[in-house]
């Protein structure tokens, strides 16, 4: 009997022990449970500060129009020859020189331009610090091969046609007399004394007009001389609005240096499409000399009435 409640004390003890032991792990897994519920880490969300992202404004790149000294290339004929200009000094003021304009038929205006580079060659002090000078020799490089046979530099020696066979040189490889293809009083038929004569499909259809005026737009010189033959005379430019008031000086000044004779006008027959008028109506001074006749430079004459402009440029 003792022995049975030793036996019985001993089991309820047991069974009590266990029984802690299984309700405290109850407790401490529900208490984990709700751990794991409670303690469920949120998702956070970090507040992220957007910097607009900086524009940067590339400095604007202003286009140097300024030639450089020495030889450029600014277009090429119809017959694809390069159109040449020729730039000397440093000088923010461009005076500007055209021959060859009507290629071997007006052969001798291109070596008057040829003239002009061998003493600015040899005579650089002759421009004034302020001036710079361009010479475009041959504006119309196809006229100058037809007859020729070159575009380069020549001399009078290598000339072996006689002026009736120099006329197809007038024009360009299209057939177009380029002195009647600019933009003033243009007309598709031109005429050249009681010839007539193509003006093209358009005022400045020709890729020679366009180098020009390419040219001009770009730079804007302060004045344009040209040569053509023949006359014998230094004649200003108009397009209807007047004669400018420096276009008007620079023929009495280079007039009274050669010793050619000034004219306002060219009025010996109606001119379409004329380069210098198309100058003077872009509001740039610009004057014709005509030679005396299709065979000599004159070069002492001009030689003059270029020192004259040069100097009247110069501050």
């Amino acid at each position: 009997m003792k022995n049975t409640l030793i036996a019985f004390i001993v089991g309820a003890v047991v069974a009590l022990g266990l029984g802690f032991v299984l309700f405290k792990s109850s407790i401490i897994n529900v208490d984990m449970g709700k751990k794991e519920v409670t303690e469920t880490p949120t998702t956070q969300t970090q507040e992220t500060t957007t910097t607009p992202t900086e524009t940067k404004t590339e400095p604007e790149v202003v286009k140097d129009t300024t030639p450089k000294e020495g030889k450029e290339v600014i277009g090429s004929s119809a017959g694809e020859h390069d159109i040449t200009a020729y730039h000397y000094g440093t000088g923010k003021t461009e005076v500007l020189f055209v021959g060859g304009i009507h290629g071997g038929y007006e052969w001798n205006t291109s070596l008057v331009g040829f003239e002009l580079m061998d003493y600015l060659d040899s005579n650089p002090d002759a421009i004034p610090k302020d001036v710079r000078v361009t010479v475009i020799p041959v504006l119309n490089p196809d006229g100058l091969m037809k007859v020729l046979g070159t575009t380069d530099k020549f001399s009078a020696s290598d000339v072996k046609v006689s002026l009736a066979a120099s006329i197809p040189g007038r024009v360009n490889e299209n057939g177009v007399d380029l002195n009647r293809n600019f933009d003033c009083d243009w007309n598709a038929e031109g005429v050249w004394q009681n010839t007539k004569v193509s003006g093209g499909g358009k005022a400045f259809s020709e890729p020679e007009s366009q180098a020009i005026r390419d040219y001009v737009n770009d730079h804007k010189p302060a004045a344009v001389i040209t040569w053509y033959s023949a006359a014998g005379g230094v004649y200003a430019s108009n397009c209807h609005n007047g004669v400018l008031p420096e276009t008007t000086a620079l023929t009495n000044l280079y007039a009274k240096a050669s010793g050619y004779p000034a004219h306002e006008s060219f009025d010996y027959y109606e001119i379409t499409g004329d380069m210098m008028n198309w100058l003077a109506k872009e509001g740039i001074p610009a004057v014709s000399v005509l030679l005396t006749n299709h065979t000599d430079v004159e070069w002492s004459k001009n030689l003059k009435g270029i020192q004259a402009v040069l100097s009247h440029y110069s501050e």
